[in-house]
């Protein structure tokens, strides 16, 4: 009886899911090429993850700076709710960035990789006019990935201190939800609000920076 192709991949998304487990990237890498993909497919497809990432992040940690300027046109006896609302932002701009600082070691590993193969290929080339091209191409490759990791782990590191602030924020809230605790909130927030526009424009420069190095790689 022929196997479904959705059972195929499945059985093959468990291999993967196994040989990720146990740590072995040259199983790994076997096992996708099986399925068609080579190292610069699958570091192509793992950059769009992380600019799709990002973008998200960005939306969420929007949604908790709107929030956060909605807080001082409430009514005392609706901190409650805002306090809540508020709580899920942290939550889900918490989870967005532990969800895209994996992403990027993830893709960083699988460049590395590349790299790394790309440079002991160069050296069974025999002509050495090709190992040349080759080598310049290698380098240039490498340049423009380093630009893209530059911008990604600048907004990377922006994420943490912007994140505790905002968990400041919400527990201080809820240790004191009443219109005068707001008021005396609403100093420390203008910086954070600050931090936070300040966290989105480093994510959309490395939105930008992920689309021109993926305008260099072959589809």
């Amino acid at each position: 009886m022929r196997m479904k192709r959705d059972d195929v991949w499945m059985r093959m998304a468990g291999m993967l899911a196994l040989v990720a487990a146990v740590g072995c990237s040259t199983a790994y890498y076997s096992t996708w090429e099986m399925l068609g993909k080579e190292k610069r497919d699958l570091l192509r497809s793992n950059v769009e993850d992380v600019r799709d990432d990002q973008q998200e992040a960005a939306d969420q940690f929007e949604s908790a700076l709107d929030r956060l300027r909605q807080m001082y046109d409430v009514d005392a006896g609706e901190l409650e709710d805002v306090y809540d609302k508020l709580t899920k932002d942290y939550d889900k701009s918490k989870e967005r960035a532990d969800d895209l600082s994996d992403q990027i070691e993830k893709m960083d590993s699988i460049a590395n990789d590349l790299f790394d193969e790309w440079e002991e290929e160069i050296g069974e080339i025999s002509s050495a006019d090709l190992q040349a091209k080759s080598r310049q191409k290698l380098s240039e490759s490498k340049t423009a990935y380093a630009r893209l990791e530059q911008s990604l782990r600048k907004s990377e590191a922006s994420m943490e201190p912007v994140l505790t602030k905002l968990n400041d924020n919400v527990l201080y809230l809820k240790h004191n939800l009443n219109a005068a605790a707001v008021g005396g909130l609403e100093a420390e927030a203008a910086n954070i609000e600050a931090d936070i526009s300040s966290l989105i424009a480093d994510m959309e420069a490395s939105i930008a920076e992920a689309d021109r190095f993926l305008q260099t790689m072959p589809e």
